[in-house]
This record gives C-alpha cells, structure tokens and sequence, in this order.
C-alpha cells in the first residue's frame, strides 16, 4: 500500500493530537503538518498539496468553509474530510456544493476517520451513515436543489472573512492588521457588510454570525475528545 501524507488542521491541542495520532498509527500514512487556524490551513495544503486534508469546521479567523472554498478554488482536486460536532442539513449541502467529498462528525472521528481518509484517497465519496441519510433525504424532499448552497451569498470571499473576524471580537484595525489592509479599506468592507446584510450594530452581526455557522460559541471541545485524548496518549 502506497504512503499518504496527510495535514490536520484543528484549533484544539488535544484533539489535533489525538487525530495526527490516529493517522500515525496507520502503517505508511504520515501527517506532513499541522494547523491550528483556517488560514494557516490553507496556506500550508495550498504549499505542501497532501493526499488528504482533514480539517476542522469551526476554527478561528478563517472557518473551515471558507478555509475550504480557497483550498478548492486554488486545488479542485484536493480531497478533504472535514471534522464537525454539527451535522446541519444546510452545513452538508454548502460542502457538497464547494468541493468537500468526506464529511464526519467528531464523536465518530475515534471509529471512522480512518475509513473516511482511506476512501477520499481512493477517490471515493465519505459521510457515515447518519449523515448518508440527511443528505438522501434532502436530496428526496427537494432541499439539495432548493439550498442556495451559500453562506451570505451576498458577500464576497473577503467579506466573510472579515465578517467572522468581527463577530470573534476584533476591531476594524485589528483585522486591517491581519489582512494587510489599510484601516480604510477594512472599515469600507465593515460597512459593505452592514448594508448588504441590513445589519444595524456588531450585536446584530455577531448574531448572524452565529446563526450563519460562520463562527461557533464553543462549551469546550465536545467531541469524541476523550477517545481521541486517550489514543494521544493524554
């Protein structure tokens, strides 16, 4: 059997570890890096190009989605698993839509992210059972079709980004900083964002935020952390 070379990008430590563990374990694959934000995933699978990515849906500055959609826009061919404790009909059919071919909850990640890494490099489609039949009975009832299959279809790439920046607490300048933007330009898109959203406050956009998936008010990493800690070694 051939090597793979697989990057992981997770914002939690324990779970990164238990996931990079989980991969290691298995004879002739290899974790060629690690990320602990969006954007530093897409720049290093973007740079190392890996057999498989396995990557976090909620992580801070960038979320997986996007994360996603700019590794899919530079690579079409870049096969992902992406790890998520939700398993929203709407969250499935944007990844469908943009690209992602493996989608697995982290409270199966202990059992499952092997066979889901080993399919996407097999060039196969992997969403375990559960997930199988939301996305049938979506596809059934006319959802999939009906989905516009876009978070904030009003807003640029940009836009989202400095939408989830804002929402996670960062200032105007803060996130000119991040993006190597004059403040100018970064209040200009704040207020793009605004209008286009018919948002009237950082409370209201906050708000959307969340109710968007496009960021994640954490009550601690619930997922099959213990599994996968123990794997670590933790």
């Amino acid at each position: 059997m051939s090597n793979i070379r697989i990057l992981v990008a997770d914002d939690h430590d324990i779970v990164r570890r238990g996931v990079c563990t989980v991969m290691e374990n298995h004879p002739g694959w290899e974790v060629c890096a690690e990320a602990c934000d969006g954007r530093e995933a897409v720049e290093k699978t973007i740079k190392l190009k890996p057999d498989v990515l396995v990557l976090d849906l909620h992580m801070p500055g960038l979320n997986g989605i996007e994360a996603a959609r700019q590794i899919l826009r530079q690579n079409p061919d870049q096969r992902i698993v992406v790890l998520t404790i939700a398993d929203s009909e709407q969250l499935i059919f944007e990844l469908l839509k943009i690209g992602v071919k493996g989608y697995l909850l982290k409270s199966d990640a202990a059992r499952e992210l092997v066979a889901a890494v080993d399919a996407l490099r097999s060039n196969r489609t992997f969403f375990n059972s559960n997930i199988e039949r939301m996305v049938m009975d979506g596809f059934l009832n006319g959802r999939g079709s009906q989905a516009s299959g876009s978070f904030c279809p009003t807003l640029s790439s940009r836009e989202r980004e400095i939408l989830q920046m804002l929402a996670e607490g960062k200032t105007t300048k803060e996130v000119a900083v991040a993006l190597n933007l004059s403040v100018k330009t970064a209040e200009t898109h704040r207020s793009n964002i605004m209008r286009k959203l018919d948002l009237h406050s950082i409370s209201d956009l906050v708000l959307y935020a969340v109710r968007n998936n496009i960021v994640h008010i954490p009550d601690a990493p619930r997922v099959a952390v213990s599994e996968l800690s123990a794997i670590a070694g933790d």
